[in-house]
């Protein structure tokens, strides 16, 4: 028995060694825990600088992009509201007309449903100049609609002042501010749009060529309108301002001054 009690003596001293070296190894390895979580954690602070860094850096690029090259400002127009006229030259018309007559004003048939818009006939928004300018409702209906009837109806009259050429300018210009600021903000576009003037196999590129059908049209602005929200969605712009129709105001949001989140 005294020998056995020696031999289990002897075992235990064993173990014994063996688990101070197991906490002296389990020491240094929470101490080489600590420097790299010590590292981490400077490197995701550095990291966290940089990114700040370059937001601000794509913030600036953006602004002096879209104050230089392609302003954006909100223009407003002289219309006077159809129910005001109405008025002034019937005295005698109800309270009630006047209402459903402004409420007319604020309705636009576009693509086949009534759509209420509270800007309607009041505003429009410019791109690179005053004279470039696209509706405010998102209808452009006024491209296809000339094209139709240029089909039809030939003549010099049909070149000037038409508003065709004006929207398609206009679309034209936002396509390539889109594709810009995709590059300086890294955000890939879920929609391939050209702006280069050049001829492909597949023709010129979008709002630029000439006589657009209007299912091509209509086609190419769905695509520049969902690039347009998709990246007001990636730099966080609020929901609430956002309309899938109005391509030249999400703009306008998105790259505006007062979005906290740009360059994200």
């Amino acid at each position: 028995d005294t020998e056995g009690l020696l031999r289990i003596k002897e075992e235990n001293q064993k173990h014994y060694r063996r688990a101070q070296r197991h906490q002296e190894k389990k020491e240094k390895i929470q101490k080489h825990n600590r420097k790299l979580g010590d590292l981490v954690e400077k490197k995701t602070y550095e990291l966290k600088t940089q990114y700040e860094h370059l937001a601000n850096l794509r913030r600036s690029h953006i602004l002096e992009l879209t104050s230089v090259i392609f302003p954006i400002e909100e223009v407003k127009t002289s219309m006077r509201d159809p129910a005001d006229v109405s008025s002034e030259s019937d005295n005698a018309m109800t309270s009630s007309t006047v209402s459903k007559l402004a409420e007319a004003r604020r309705t636009t048939y576009l693509s086949g449903r009534w759509v209420c818009d509270d800007h309607n006939g009041d505003t429009s928004i410019s791109i690179t100049g005053p004279w470039i300018i696209l509706p405010n409702n998102g209808d452009y209906s006024a491209y296809y609609n000339w094209v139709e009837e240029k089909k039809t109806t030939q003549g010099p009259d049909m070149e000037h002042n038409n508003p065709a050429h004006t929207i398609s300018a206009a679309l034209c210009y936002a396509t390539q501010l889109v594709n810009t600021l995709s590059l300086i903000l890294d955000v890939n576009l879920p929609k391939k749009l050209c702006n280069r003037q050049v001829k492909t196999q597949q023709g010129n590129h979008e709002f630029c060529g000439e006589n657009l059908s209007r299912h091509r049209f209509t086609r190419a602005v769905k695509k520049l309108n969902a690039n347009i929200l998709h990246l007001c969605f990636s730099q966080h712009v609020n929901l609430d301002l956002l309309h899938p129709l109005h391509t030249l105001r999400n703009l306008m949001y998105l790259v505006s001054p007062d979005t906290e989140n740009l360059g994200r």
